[in-house]
């Protein structure tokens, strides 16, 4: 039997108590409890929710992989047609002046081009980014990235490093693969968000790094950069990936770790947060711990910002 299958079979008789014990784990860790050093004065960090972020400085905010709308699991599973929330963008989701897409399966790219539109930015992304923002007649605001070029977006410098999506489908295969294709969105089902070419995104400013991975697997030769401040590491989907927490941490040497993508992302942002499925935060913080105890990791409460 998988081992993934044996995880979801141990996990459905306990899953309430590691609910109450991952909320523990989330309080115990929680940056108000104890700032990491080292963050810049006038750096700003926001978690949005699932694989969302919102980094300001200087008055520039940039936005990495925004979701706000938040379509419940029925239907999501399903093949009805779905469009981002408008009035759950402006709710939650702060003005951008540049977005960053890492892949653009829905609950990272969706909302997207809505930003877009609102604001006037600029997003940058893979090929399958830049589909989707042409079928919303958005071209000129899409940005098709180089892998490893610095793009200068105010006080930012980005980077995009190549990167793959965790095998979900019980480790065989990753979910809804290949680009969007699509000439027009009215008709996009959740599983037409295909995941496109996976990035990892390099942060630098103010003196500090920061590096996003949105989805928990990796390309070992195509991480180059090392010993990064602040690594905001996706941890759904993790089981599905050989020794992916020591294999990541071992290529990037971060001196904090702030896990996210751990957030059940079919409840809307003003509903209590609940974890996703056989998430397991407190299991990766012993991860985390097994790889080197010298890693400090701090958590974020969805919307929660610091400094």
């Amino acid at each position: 039997m998988p081992t993934q299958l044996l995880s979801l079979l141990r996990y459905l008789p306990r899953r309430a108590r590691q609910e109450r014990h991952d909320h523990q784990v989330q309080g115990e860790l929680n940056w108000r409890g104890g700032a990491p050093s080292g963050v810049p004065r006038g750096l700003s960090l926001q978690w949005l929710g699932t694989s969302g972020f919102r980094l300001r400085s200087g008055g520039y905010s940039l936005l990495i992989d925004p979701y706000a709308t938040r379509v419940p699991l029925g239907v999501a599973l399903g093949r009805a047609p779905v469009s981002p929330d408008r009035e759950r963008v402006d709710r939650h989701l702060p003005r951008a002046d540049a977005v960053l897409i890492g892949h653009t399966h829905f609950d990272h790219a969706m909302d997207a081009p809505m930003i877009a539109r609102r604001d006037g930015c600029t997003v940058y992304g893979s090929r399958s980014l830049v589909n989707l923002m042409a079928a919303e007649g958005l071209t000129a605001q899409a940005v098709e990235v180089e892998p490893y070029r610095v793009y200068e977006l105010g006080p930012f410098r980005v980077s995009f490093v190549p990167s793959a999506h965790s095998k979900l489908m019980l480790g065989l295969s990753v979910p809804s693969s290949g680009d969007i294709t699509c000439e027009h969105v009215d008709g996009l089902a959740c599983g037409a968000y295909r995941c496109g070419q996976v990035y990892g995104i390099h942060v630098e400013v103010d003196g500090v790094s920061l590096y996003h991975q949105g989805s928990a697997d990796l390309l070992e030769d195509a991480i180059r950069h090392r010993d990064v401040d602040f690594f905001l590491v996706g941890i759904a989907g993790r089981g599905f990936t050989r020794d992916y927490t020591r294999r990541i941490l071992r290529a990037l040497r971060p001196r904090c770790v702030i896990p996210h993508h751990h957030d059940d992302f079919f409840r809307g942002l003003d509903a209590p947060m609940r974890f996703s499925f056989n998430v397991n935060l407190g299991g990766f913080v012993d991860e985390v711990a097994a790889v080197s105890r010298e890693f400090s990791i701090v958590t974020l409460d969805p919307m929660q910002e610091v400094e």
